[in-house]
């Protein structure tokens, strides 16, 4: 059993980094990063130069909560979190940033984040 799950874990170790290779956050143009779990999902905006978290977001936080109805499937709060984290981000002065989707494809409630900053303002 543990070499079935050391193998899962080494395979989206490797997406990570093939995807990560070629995505690069500066200053002018940050790194827009999700994660995600069963049950939440994550977006912070990143500043690889300098080793800088600009922008954290998550489902759980209260600013999220606080839109959200209990009726809300986990795609509708994923298109939340990425319009309020696209609202922090412009209110930094963010307006153009890098989509790193991690090691998930871009569907589900991975598209609904990008959807959602795309309709909060930002260019991705």
């Amino acid at each position: 059993m543990t070499d079935r799950n050391e193998d899962k874990k080494r395979r989206a170790k490797r997406r990570r980094r093939r995807v990560r290779g070629k995505i690069v956050g500066t200053s002018v143009r940050p790194r827009m990063t999700v994660s995600r779990s069963l049950k939440s999902i994550m977006v912070q905006i990143v500043d690889d130069e300098n080793q800088k978290t600009l922008v954290g977001v998550g489902s759980g936080s209260t600013i999220v909560r606080d839109v959200c109805d209990a009726s809300d499937t986990k795609t509708t709060i994923a298109r939340k979190v990425g319009m309020k984290a696209a609202e922090l981000a412009r209110a930094k002065g963010i307006e153009t940033v890098v989509f790193d989707r991690n090691r998930f494809r871009y569907h589900g409630r991975i598209k609904a984040v990008a959807e959602g900053a795309r309709e909060g303002g930002l260019t991705l």
